[in-house]
């Protein structure tokens, strides 16, 4: 995963495990961010991460509910993940988040 993607990975890591540690205004941002992705892969990745109040589903579950592999879902997610973090829009949100940080 290059340093795009894995940036991307930790933040949405974060957002699902810790969404009280993320401004309402990011999570925001985020919503739309994701709405960029049809709305099967955006589904995949709200259920995949926990994202917005979703119930974390596993790989397998995911991967069965597209009838797809885990290892295909799994490479299917990290395209997406991906496809996002090359965004300008992404840019713009992580360094909104380094910059609130100091």
């Amino acid at each position: 995963m290059d340093a795009l993607s894995a940036s991307l990975n930790t933040f949405l890591v974060r957002l699902g495990m810790n969404p009280e540690t993320v401004p309402h205004e990011t999570v925001h941002y985020m919503e739309h961010l994701l709405r960029l992705l049809d709305a099967a892969d955006e589904q995949a990745l709200t259920d995949y991460y926990g994202l917005f109040g979703a119930q974390r589903r596993s790989l397998g579950e995911i991967a069965q509910s597209r009838s797809l592999s885990p290892e295909d879902m799994m490479a299917l997610i990290d395209n997406c993940v991906r496809r996002l973090a090359v965004t300008p829009e992404w840019q713009v949100i992580r360094e909104g988040m380094g910059s609130a940080r100091r």
